[in-house]
């Protein structure tokens, strides 16, 4: 195990706003990092010690990214799985592992990793063809059915609700390799983070509540400890445990779950990094999910996953028609406002759902948290 002071070296494949807090939360230590991006003035590189400019699927300058860092990690999905395999390969360190990054970017094989595991997820058929897509619907109940694109999707983009009768007429086209899920209607969707190191031991954060966009489909708002029951507080973690032993892999993880109304949890899925569902607990908990992630990295002890007060996050994002340059309109008064913590992400411009920064709502109570939390809300707004 390590000790702090550490001369180790992260190595970040990716340098958006995850990236940018990762570092962030590594400074108190003196840690190094070096980032591979695209963008030289990606979010990132306001804090990286060391920009490497490159594709994100370059194989070379995922090598070139390797010899300068002690250990490789990455946050975000759509990048060279196949460079890191042939990293561990040859001995470096990566984390989360290159098979963990493999099966999250098809959704099929997570599907099938559930199933294989019994881990209980949503009733699910894998679809290559239009006539697929015909022939399984008739198997599931109701009228509606989720589409998801088996690669490539990123904050609810390929993900599409449909009806069984788009698909019978062909007013739906099959848009290729995907696969067809149960509609589950009057769900709640939650997260558990866990966090797993390099020795064996996992830790979990406590049940976080999230409420999403019906548009754009990106979380807007959420809170933690969730209002619900200790029993199914209990069986969200326990579900998120399983899944994430089942990995055997070090890393941090968000695992998404479905609640419906007849109490059953359902993995949605599992992101292999810091998540946007986490944000809350850079001021909320003792331990926030990037420094739980450095201290993975690094080879330390786990840090507590506590809560210091009842939390709520609320994400910035663009509007639907703002572009160019962009100010917080209300960042004087929220600055005011005790308990409130404004993150902005270093972006250069707004876009609609942009995700361009969060605020994090502390208080003593759920009730006063979600008072403040509504009144937070209301100024978290742009001009452009």
């Amino acid at each position: 195990m390590s000790s702090l002071p550490s001369k180790i070296k992260i190595g970040i494949i990716g340098g958006g706003q995850l990236g940018k807090m990762l570092i962030e939360a590594s400074r108190p230590w003196n840690t190094r990092t070096v980032v591979l991006e695209s963008d030289k003035n990606c979010p990132a590189s306001l804090v990286a010690d060391e920009i490497i400019v490159g594709s994100l699927m370059d194989a070379d300058k995922i090598r070139e990214l390797a010899v300068v860092s002690d250990v490789v990690t990455f946050e975000i999905e759509h990048i060279n799985a196949e460079a890191l395999k042939s990293l561990e390969e040859q001995g470096k360190k990566v984390i989360p592992s290159a098979a963990v990054l493999q099966l999250i970017q098809d959704k099929g094989l997570q599907k099938e990793f559930y199933s294989k595991n019994q881990i209980p997820t949503a009733k699910f058929k894998l679809c290559h063809s239009q006539q697929d897509l015909i022939t399984f619907s008739d198997e599931f109940d109701g009228t509606q059915l989720v589409v998801k694109h088996r690669k490539g999707g990123y904050d609810g983009k390929g993900v599409e609700i449909v009806t069984k009768n788009d698909i019978h007429t062909g007013r739906y086209i099959y848009p290729g390799p995907c696969l067809i899920e149960e509609y589950c209607e009057d769900m709640t969707e939650y997260s558990v983070i866990v966090a797993a190191d390099q020795f064996g031991n996992l830790i979990t954060y406590p049940l976080i509540e999230m409420y999403f966009n019906p548009r754009s489909n990106l979380v807007e708002f959420l809170f933690s400890p969730a209002e619900v029951t200790e029993d199914l507080e209990k069986n969200c973690t326990e579900v998120a445990l399983q899944a994430v032993k089942a990995l055997n892999s070090a890393g941090l993880f968000a695992v998404e779950l479905f609640v419906d109304k007849e109490s059953r949890v359902l993995v949605n899925e599992i992101a292999p990094r810091p998540h946007n569902s986490g944000h809350h607990t850079i001021e909320g908990s003792y331990t926030s999910q990037f420094e739980q992630l450095n201290r993975i990295l690094l080879g330390l002890p786990l840090g507590n996953t506590e809560m210091v007060k009842p939390s709520a996050m609320i994400n910035l994002v663009g509007g639907e028609n703002q572009l160019g340059e962009y100010k917080l309109k209300f960042a004087n008064e929220l600055l005011q406002l005790p308990g409130v913590y404004i993150h902005l992400y270093n972006k250069k411009e707004i876009k609609p759902n942009r995700k361009m920064g969060h605020i994090t709502v502390m208080a003593d109570s759920i009730d006063e948290l979600m008072l403040k939390a509504k009144k937070v809300q209301e100024m978290a707004v742009f001009e452009a």
